[in-house]
């Protein structure tokens, strides 16, 4: 009998206990999907072109014996410490439940976005915030870069000029970032947050950058052709491999 009732008292306490922990796991389960749709979508590449350019041809210089020749020398130097990326966009804006099954699809009609390239994998992306100066100095140190050459992170990311923009549900405020704006037509643009082709420099808790581009559609771009996005990334110039970058694509 004794024994009888102690189950018949445990069993409402086990039954709450049991419902508690199922209201903790549902919750748990709507605050991860939440903060996995928060996240930007990872970009398949579609199309991948690389060039560089050749080197000059040497200048050269025919003199008489015993004669004494002074040369202005000039020459333009492809900098090893960095690569850029240039291209356009595509995608859909769609509703898909978590087995990619859609059930609705509003084709491609975004206006904007963002392109993300990391060397990092997975950013934490509910941290990402504005990049600073010690996620910066972090970043050139990995890379062997000297925070003092005129095209290190530093020197290039040295103004905070950009419109605002979001990452996934984080709000990136205007002009608080370290920003560039790529050229057009081979022409440095004003720093303003009109500006086409902006790139602004983000970094998680963990100090991964991230490098933002913001999208211009069908804008002209570094060679006079239509682009929606560019951006330059550092790399290592004594690596024997280069460094493996990760694209993300946010359309708005």
């Amino acid at each position: 009998m004794r024994r009888a009732h102690i189950r018949r008292t445990l069993r409402p306490a086990t039954a709450r206990v049991l419902a508690l922990l199922l209201a903790m796991l549902f919750v748990c389960l709507l605050l991860s999907a939440a903060a996995s749709a928060a996240d930007p979508p990872g970009a398949s590449i579609v199309s991948n072109t690389t060039e560089t350019v050749n080197p000059a041809a040497a200048g050269s210089s025919t003199t008489a014996g015993g004669s004494f020749t002074t040369l202005v020398l000039n020459a333009t130097t492809q900098t090893p410490r960095w690569k850029a990326y240039v291209g356009n966009a595509t995608g859909s804006f769609t509703l898909r439940n978590a087995a990619n099954y859609t059930i609705y699809d509003w084709g491609s009609a975004y206006t904007g976005g963002e392109v993300y390239a990391s060397r990092d994998a997975s950013p934490d992306w509910t941290s990402i915030q504005c990049a600073n100066s010690s996620g910066i100095a972090a970043e050139e140190s990995t890379l062997n870069m000297s925070a003092t050459t005129a095209d290190s992170i530093s020197m290039t990311f040295n103004q905070s000029v950009h419109r605002a923009f979001y990452v996934g549900t984080t709000p990136i405020t205007h002009s608080d970032c370290p920003a560039i704006a790529t050229y057009i037509n081979s022409t440095a643009q004003a720093a303003d947050e009109n500006a086409s082709f902006q790139e602004v420099l983000l970094q998680d808790t963990g100090q991964d950058l991230v490098f933002a581009s913001l999208i211009d559609q069908d804008t002209q771009g570094f060679n006079n052709q239509p682009y929606d996005f560019q951006m330059i990334v550092p790399e290592d110039e004594y690596s024997s491999t280069p460094h493996t970058y990760y694209f993300w694509l946010e359309l708005s």
